[in-house]
């Protein structure tokens, strides 16, 4: 079985459960240790985890966009994906590779892994 996240850390930001776990189990099919946040503030703190490879942000929160996420992901060079419906990202979530939801998880995984590749795996 291909497993190409494996050793990855991947943070999930989704306030839609159904969604989340769709992507979470997509994610760890992949191999991928997964944190997930269903809030801004939540995903602002995990998004400093010191092991984190990458990132799945749903872009329209309950509370807001996720641009501060993006913006603190940017920052410390972590690639992300956007995972929305939204057509016309602007700002720091432009850098993010956007994936049209809904997709089947595979995609996500795949999207991931061509991010990063490349990438040394944290200890």
């Amino acid at each position: 079985m291909h497993r190409p996240l494996v050793g990855r850390l991947i943070l999930v930001v989704e306030d839609e459960p159904l969604v989340a776990l769709d992507v979470i189990r997509g994610l760890e099919a992949g191999g991928a240790r997964v944190i997930s946040a269903r809030t801004l503030a939540d995903a602002l703190i995990k998004a400093e985890d010191p092991d984190l490879s990458a990132a799945v942000l749903d872009h329209g929160l309950r509370e807001g966009d996720s641009s501060e996420v993006c913006e603190k992901l940017k920052a410390r060079n972590i690639p992300f994906v956007l995972y929305s419906g939204y057509s016309n990202i602007e700002g720091a979530c432009a850098a993010g590779v956007q994936v049209d939801k809904p997709s089947h998880p595979a995609v996500l995984v795949t999207t991931v892994e061509g991010m990063l590749q490349g990438r040394p795996i944290a200890n």
